[in-house]
C-alpha cells in the first residue's frame, strides 16, 4: 500500500509456497487477495513478489505476463518489489545453505537477476520506483577467494548497467538491494558498504550509474543477529552515500542463555532453513555458528554459555516471545525511528516473516492470513506513530 512520503509497504510472498508460476499465482489468489480484503480493501494494494528462476522464466512468456498484468488491474494490486534472493526451491524441503546457490560468481545468478528487472519494469506502475533484493554475494563457507570477489563485483556492475539500460528504455526507476546476512560473504553493514565502495572504485567510469542502481536491502533481523546497533549501521550506510534500496521489517530471536531457555530454544531447531546463531561472550567477542543445532551442541559441553544469543529465525513482528525468549524488535523500532526522521531515504518497506510453516506451534496463531493481517496492524501502528502512514 502507498503510505505518506510516497513510501510503499508490502509483505513478501516468499511466506507462501510457490516454485513455478502457477503455484506462485495460486498463492496470490489463495492468500494475498484475502490479506488485501482485510487491510486495504478500497485502494491499490502493493505486492512484494517472490519469483524463483523457474517462475520468472515462465512469467516472461508474453501471454503469461499480459494475463498477470490483467490480474493485477482486475484486483487493484501492483508490484513494486521482487525478492530475488532464493533462486530455487524455498519451501517443502531442505534449503539451508543452498539458498545462496547459485551465488554471484555464476552466470545463472546474473541472468536471473536481469530477468527479474525485465519483468519488473513491465509490472510496476508509472511513477513508482521498483526494486529487487538479492543475496549477499555468497556464503563464507563456500571458500570465496579474492578472485571470486573480483568476478562478483564485475557481475554486480553488469547487472547495474543492465538496470540503467532498462530504466532508460522504459522510463522506470529501478534499483538492486544487496541483502547482508549472517555468515555470508557480506554479513555486516561494514562489509557490505566496503564491497559496494570497492565496486564503485573498480569502475570509476560507471560510478554515478552504479550508485543509482546498486544499494542495500537492510534486513533488520539479519543485522540485529550480528549485534549491530541499527543507528550505527544506518549511519554508516548513509555516510558512505549508499542507496537504501529496501528495508525488510523483520525480527530475530534473542535470549540471555540459561539451561532452561536453551532447552526452549530447541523448539526452533528444524531441517528447512539455516538459523545462523551468534553468541556474545563475556569479553564482548562474538562466536558464530552456521546453524542453531551446532550452537546448541556447543552449549551442551561448554562451561560458559555467553552473555546473549541471537538467532536468525524470523518471528512474527507483532509477537514478542515470552519466558525469556525475546526478540530484536527494539532494533526494528530504531530503524523505523530513523525512517521517520528521514523518510526520503527509503521508499520500500517489506515485511518478511517467511518462517511461518516452521514456527513452533505456539507462535502460529491461526492461519497464515491471520498472522499477516496482525503484522500489518503492528506495522501500520508503528508507522502512524512516526507520521509515515
Amino acid at each position: 500500500m502507498r503510505l505518506q512520503h510516497d513510501i510503499h509497504l508490502a509483505y513478501c510472498t516468499n511466506i507462501h509456497r510457490g516454485e513455478n508460476w502457477a503455484e506462485t499465482l495460486a498463492g496470490l489468489e489463495t492468500h494475498t487477495l484475502r490479506v488485501k480484503a482485510a487491510v486495504c480493501p478500497d485502494a491499490p494494494y502493493a505486492i512484494g513478489l517472490r519469483l524463483s528462476a523457474v517462475a520468472a522464466d515462465e512469467l516472461s512468456d508474453p501471454e503469461t505476463l499480459r494475463a498477470f498484468q490483467d490480474w493485477l488491474e482486475t484486483h487493484e494490486c501492483y508490484v513494486f518489489t521482487v525478492n530475488g534472493f532464493p533462486y530455487g526451491r524455498f519451501h517443502g524441503g531442505k534449503v539451508k545453505e543452498q539458498v545462496y546457490r547459485p551465488d554471484w560468481t555464476t552466470r545463472e545468478r546474473v541472468d536471473y537477476t536481469k530477468t527479474l528487472f525485465d519483468l519488473l519494469a513491465q509490472l510496476v506502475p508509472e511513477g513508482v520506483a521498483a526494486s529487487v533484493s538479492t543475496s549477499p554475494a555468497s556464503f563464507k563457507d563456500f571458500g570465496i577467494t579474492e578472485t571470486d570477489r573480483q568476478v562478483m563485483r564485475k557481475h554486480y556492475r553488469e547487472v547495474g548497467l543492465h538496470i540503467a539500460e532498462v530504466s532508460e528504455r522504459t522510463g522506470k526507476e529501478l534499483h538492486l538491494g544487496i541483502e547482508p546476512e549472517p555468515l555470508c560473504t557480506l554479513e555486516t553493514s561494514e562489509e557490505t558498504v566496503a564491497f559496494l565502495l570497492e565496486t564503485f572504485a573498480d569502475f570509476p567510469e560507471d560510478e554515478q550509474v552504479l550508485r543509482q542502481t546498486l544499494g542495500i536491502n537492510y534486513d533488520c533481523c539479519h543485522l540485529a543477529v550480528e549485534f549491530e546497533e541499527a543507528s550505527e549501521a544506518l549511519g554508516r550506510i548513509e555516510e558512505a552515500g549508499i542507496r537504501m534500496s529496501k528495508i525488510h521489517l523483520s525480527s530475530a530471536l534473542r535470549l540471555k542463555p540459561t539451561a532452561a531457555l536453551l532447552d526452549q530454544l530447541r523448539a526452533f531447531q528444524e531441517d528447512i532453513y539455516l538459523h545462523q546463531t551468534i553468541v556474545r561472550q563475556s569479553d564482548g567477542s562474538l562466536r558464530r555458528f552456521t546453524d542453531l543445532g551446532p550452537a546448541l551442541d556447543w552449549a551442551a559441553t561448554s562451561d560458559d554459555l555467553g552473555e546473549e544469543w541471537r538467532v536468525h529465525f524470523h518471528i512474527p513482528l507483532h509477537h514478542d516471545p515470552s519466558e525469556g525468549l525475546l526478540s530484536t524488535a527494539d532494533q526494528l523500532v530504531v530503524t523505523l525511528d530513523w525512517l521517520g526522521e528521514k523518510p526520503s531515504r527509503c521508499a520500500h518497506l517489506e515485511m518478511e516473516t517467511y518462517t511461518w510453516e516452521v514456527l513452533p506451534e505456539e507462535l502460529r496463531q491461526g492461519e497464515v492470513v491471520a498472522q499477516l493481517v496482525k503484522e500489518y496492524e503492528w506495522c501500520l501502528d508503528q508507522l502512524k506513530q512516526r507520521g509515515l502512514a
